[in-house]
């Protein structure tokens, strides 16, 4: 896994060789000089230049994007199946999070490693994600391959999530469209769908049952007993379909 604060998830008391060769040694059950030297070949992996002469070097010395780097690299050393990213980019500015996301996609391709990347940044996913789980108050509301959802969102939260994004194709004058309400306590959620209170579509239905994951398209599913039928030219214009009363929306 690799955690969201590049900046605090490495141990400031330890050298990075260390904190890389105690899981090689720990699970590869490698020697210390076998360790020293495959933690050499990860950090020229993840792009670091004079690897071996850097593992003497404590977190203070490095930057925040190269502590990302030895996160992904501490992240890959055990050879895993799945990587688990946790918002990988934040604190970082824009050209370091570029080169982070292309360091892990470039790795997965090479090393055959799938990777999972939890973010809030739809620019992120549409750049790198073939498949996109949307999830709102802990659940999975709409799940699609990445070209499909951005052209055809089905999800009334999906719906308003592309809505609120800045485009280069709108005019100076164009109010973003944002989500009405908060989301709900997690405690003691609302019975229904969770979204129903901030949802300009919802029907009674969704306040009373829990819509499951339903088939819109292959491989395209949306938790939503409505499942607006909104144009892709309704996103463009920032514009809101009105609900229909049979619980289908018009464009």
């Amino acid at each position: 896994m690799v955690f969201q604060e590049p900046m605090t998830s490495l141990n400031p008391v330890l050298t990075i060789g260390r904190q890389l060769t105690e899981s090689l040694e720990l699970h590869l059950k490698m020697d210390s000089g076998a360790a020293r030297r495959r933690a050499a070949e990860l950090l020229e992996m993840v792009g670091i230049p004079e690897a071996m002469n850097r593992l003497s070097d404590y977190p203070h010395q490095y930057s925040g994007g190269m502590r990302q780097r030895v996160m992904i690299a501490m992240a890959l050393s055990c050879n895993p199946k799945l990587l688990l990213a946790d918002e990988p980019t934040t604190a970082l500015d824009v050209t370091i999070q570029a080169q982070i996301l292309e360091i892990m996609a470039r790795l997965s391709r090479e090393l055959g490693t799938a990777v999972v990347i939890i973010t809030h940044n739809l620019g992120v996913v549409a750049r790198y994600a073939d498949r996109v789980n949307v999830m709102y108050a802990g659940k999975v509301v709409e799940t699609a391959n990445a070209k499909e959802l951005y052209a055809r969102p089905r999800h009334p939260y999906t719906i308003g999530l592309l809505k609120s994004v800045p485009r280069l194709d709108q005019g100076k004058k164009d109010r973003l469209v944002p989500i009405d309400g908060a989301p709900p306590d997690l405690v003691n959620p609302p019975q229904g769908c969770s979204f129903a209170p901030r949802c300009q579509y919802k029907i009674d239905k969704c306040v009373t049952e829990e819509p499951p994951l339903m088939p819109i398209a292959d491989n395209h599913l949306s938790a939503c007993w409505v499942q607006p039928q909104v144009d892709v030219g309704t996103l463009q214009n920032g514009s809101s379909p009105s609900p229909a009363s049979e619980g289908v929306v018009q464009p």
